[in-house]
């Protein structure tokens, strides 16, 4: 079987709700979503939840950011709550500008005004602000994964794409199922693009992903963390598939459970991609 984009998926604000894309335009940050003409709509993780000292929050510590619905515009970001709360910000607004925390990196961004902090501070039930990553800053990937290859993100965790197989998450509640779970959706882990007609797990093992004039080099394993603990659907919080996971997919050298690959944009910004489109995948070994 041939391999071929099964989905794509963006996340414009961190830890909240995904859309599901027919296609997107690939740039080196990541997947983004178009309109017609082309229209930029939105791009991956280019809005971020922090607390008042400005650190990111995300569904690690509130798991209700899950249900935080995302909508977006040419000229605009649209955020929606259960029960009927709603806020829309313009992309373009000119926000105080602050430095936030993602892990270790401290970046600029542009804070989205107080109707987005107080519908979030009220859902979350915590006092937290709304920002937007500030794009005339670089922040740089790890070069001892990316190499030379120029990457950077802007508030993803370290890399600008996550690539899963759709045998993997076959094999994973193969084994579930053994253990008598219920079988968990692909958004559990949060990818960018899922590949079909791939063996399990055969993402870890390739150096490219190749649809059209893109190319995609998977440079990371991906470790996992409770964030796939937590159902995207009602936001509560379980132990798989990490207990699963655990029994499997252990890395020493990363120190956790690994489960799909982080990756880099090594030629083909500009191009789109889409869904059922073929690819042409290069091994490692």
């Amino acid at each position: 079987m041939t391999p071929r984009i099964e989905s794509l998926h963006v996340y414009p604000v961190k830890s909240a709700r995904g859309i599901d894309l027919d296609e997107a335009r690939v740039e080196v940050r990541g997947l983004v979503a178009t309109g017609a003409r082309g229209r930029t709509l939105g791009g991956d993780r280019e809005w971020m939840v922090v607390d008042r000292t400005g650190r990111f929050v995300t569904q690690r510590e509130a798991p209700r950011l899950a249900l935080v619905g995302v909508g977006t515009g040419a000229d605009r970001i649209e955020l929606s709550v259960p029960h009927g709360g709603a806020v829309t910000v313009a992309v373009q607004s000119a926000g105080p500008a602050r430095n936030v925390q993602v892990w270790e990196s401290r970046v600029p961004a542009h804070d989205a005004g107080d109707g987005a902090a107080a519908l979030l501070s009220a859902w979350l039930e915590r006092d937290v602000r709304l920002v937007r990553f500030d794009d005339a800053h670089r922040r740089w990937c790890n070069s001892d994964f990316a190499g030379d290859t120029g990457a950077h993100t802007a508030f993803a965790d370290g890399y600008p794409l996550l690539v899963i197989g759709r045998a993997s998450l076959d094999e994973l509640n193969a084994r579930l199922a053994v253990r008598g779970h219920p079988a968990l959706p692909m958004n559990r882990f949060r990818p960018n693009l899922v590949i079909a007609g791939l063996p399990p797990h055969d993402e870890d093992h390739l150096a490219a992903i190749v649809c059209g004039d893109v190319v995609i080099r998977p440079v990371k394993p991906c470790v996992r963390c409770q964030v796939t603990t937590t159902d995207q659907d009602s936001a509560a919080v379980g132990t798989e598939p990490l207990a699963t996971l655990g029994g499997y997919r252990m890395s020493q050298r990363f120190g956790g459970v690994t489960f799909g690959m982080n990756a880099v944009v090594a030629a083909g910004a500009g191009s789109r991609v889409g869904v059922g489109a073929p690819l042409i995948v290069e091994y490692a070994f």
